[in-house]
This record gives C-alpha cells, sequence and structure tokens, in this order.
C-alpha cells in the first residue's frame, strides 16, 4: 500500500510533467507553487518520488538539452504510460479525493479535470464540510459552558473557516454548473 503522501505527490508530480519536460529544481519550485507556502517540498522527498515514478515507467530521463556548462542537468517527462496513468488518476472522483490532505492537490490541477469529475469532488468536499459542521455545532452546544474563552474562540474561528469554504465551494458549483468550460466564480 502506497502511503497517502507518497500518492498525492505522484499525482501532483505527473500533473506539472503533463505540461512539459522539466529539470528537478524547476519541478520542485512549481509543486511549492501548485501546492501552496505550507506544503513546503524539500528535494529529499521529491528525488525518491521521482526515482519511483522512473522505475514504474511513468516518467523517463533525459539531458537538457538548452544546459551547456559543468555539469548537465537531468530533465523529467512522461512517457505514455505515464499520461494514460495521470488521465485514470484526474478522471477519478472518489471520497479520497476530497479530504483534507488531498482536496488542495486535486483542485491544483482542475484545468485537466472533465467537468463532472470536479462536479463530484466539489459537491463531495462540500457535502463533508457540511457534516463536519453539523458536528461541531453539536459538541458546541453541549459544552459551551465548560470551555475556557481560548478554546471557545477557537472553535468559533473553526466554524467560521469551515462556513467560508463551504460558501466558496457552493459558489464554484454554481459556477460550475453555469459554465462547465470556464468554471470560476463570476462577479
Amino acid at each position: 500500500m502506497v502511503p497517502r503522501r507518497a500518492q498525492l505527490l505522484e499525482f501532483a508530480v505527473l500533473g506539472l510533467l503533463h505540461e512539459g519536460p522539466t529539470h528537478g529544481y524547476d519541478l520542485r519550485r512549481r509543486l511549492n507553487e501548485a501546492l501552496g507556502p505550507f506544503r513546503a517540498l524539500s528535494y529529499g522527498t521529491l528525488y525518491p518520488a521521482l526515482k519511483t515514478l522512473l522505475g514504474r515507467g511513468l516518467i523517463a530521463e533525459a539531458p537538457d538539452p538548452g544546459r551547456r556548462g559543468k555539469r548537465p542537468r537531468v530533465v523529467y517527462e512522461l512517457t505514455a504510460a505515464g499520461k494514460e496513468h495521470f488521465a485514470d488518476l484526474v478522471a477519478r472522483a472518489d471520497s479520497s479525493a476530497y479530504e483534507d490532505d488531498a482536496f488542495d492537490v486535486r483542485f491544483a490541477f482542475f484545468a485537466r479535470t472533465e467537468s463532472e469529475v470536479r462536479l463530484r469532488i466539489l459537491e463531495g468536499r462540500r457535502g463533508r464540510l457540511e457534516d463536519d459542521l453539523e458536528r461541531v455545532r453539536e459538541r458546541a452546544v453541549r459544552s459551551r459552558e465548560r470551555l475556557d474563552s481560548y478554546t471557545a474562540a477557537l472553535q468559533q474561528h473553526g466554524e467560521e473557516r469551515a462556513e467560508r469554504e463551504v460558501r466558496w465551494l457552493t459558489e464554484l458549483i454554481d459556477a460550475e454548473r453555469r459554465h462547465p468550460t470556464d468554471p470560476g466564480p463570476q462577479p
């Protein structure tokens, strides 16, 4: 069984290489941009993942033709098997696609995802958050008197954050239904 974090990294690497060949340094930079500042990716994580993908025949190495100098740089590119595997991954809309650790990664590659799959993922995410929000509210009612002011403030903050994300997801879902080829909230 492949660890969840490794699966997400595989998805992200294949997604970026789907845009075109690149070397490890640029791939790391683009992964950090796509995944956000709170998911910094080290070379100690990236290069073992690349080695695994090479071993599975999903990517290939080539010398960088534009690199002249002391040390040749390796460029990574998708193989036909890698393109097919990424297409399979991006077509999935099971519950793992809208869990906390995976949703942001999947969302970063929504441009390569079919509209109906995007919609299922967005609706699944919203439904999961609405269920979580209901449970948080029920617990809050039962425990309000026992909470100190800091814990109550943290609980309130979490509730407001979930409410904002539900509203945002609803806007995205509405936009997806209106304009499946050009999603995003419309003004």
